[in-house]
């Protein structure tokens, strides 16, 4: 079984947020939840939030226990792209691009296949 959550239009570039992401893929619920709450990046906190929301829809609406659970896949993609000015000298003025970014979080249960055996054929 797998739940998925999704959080749209963080104010952080999405190149900083895959930072952190990248440190929670494949890990237990537990074991994700303990690196994000140590870790002194803005976008852990947002992360953190986002692996809550996931398993409390799969706690509530699939009725799987947050022991069996691990973040199968965690995808960052970049979302659209404020553009603001700032003056600069000799009435110029400079662009600053204020990024977004969009998270995809799946959450597994270890119980349920994967897709494939990794047994040899000779184990059969």
């Amino acid at each position: 079984m797998e739940v998925k959550a999704k959080l749209r239009y963080l104010r952080q570039s999405s190149r900083k947020v895959r930072l952190v992401a990248d440190l929670i893929k494949g890990k237990s619920v537990k074991n994700a939840e303990l690196q994000l709450r140590f870790l002194s990046k803005k976008s852990a906190g947002f992360l953190q939030k986002l692996l809550r929301s996931a398993v409390a829809s799969a706690k509530n609406n699939f009725q799987l226990d947050k022991e069996g659970l691990f973040v199968k896949e965690i995808k960052v993609d970049q979302g659209p792209t404020l553009k603001r000015h700032r003056p600069r000298a000799r009435g110029r003025a400079t662009a600053i691009k204020k990024r977004t970014s969009h998270i995809s979080l799946v959450l597994a249960d270890k119980a349920s296949p994967v897709g494939y055996s990794r047994r040899n054929k000779k184990d059969k």
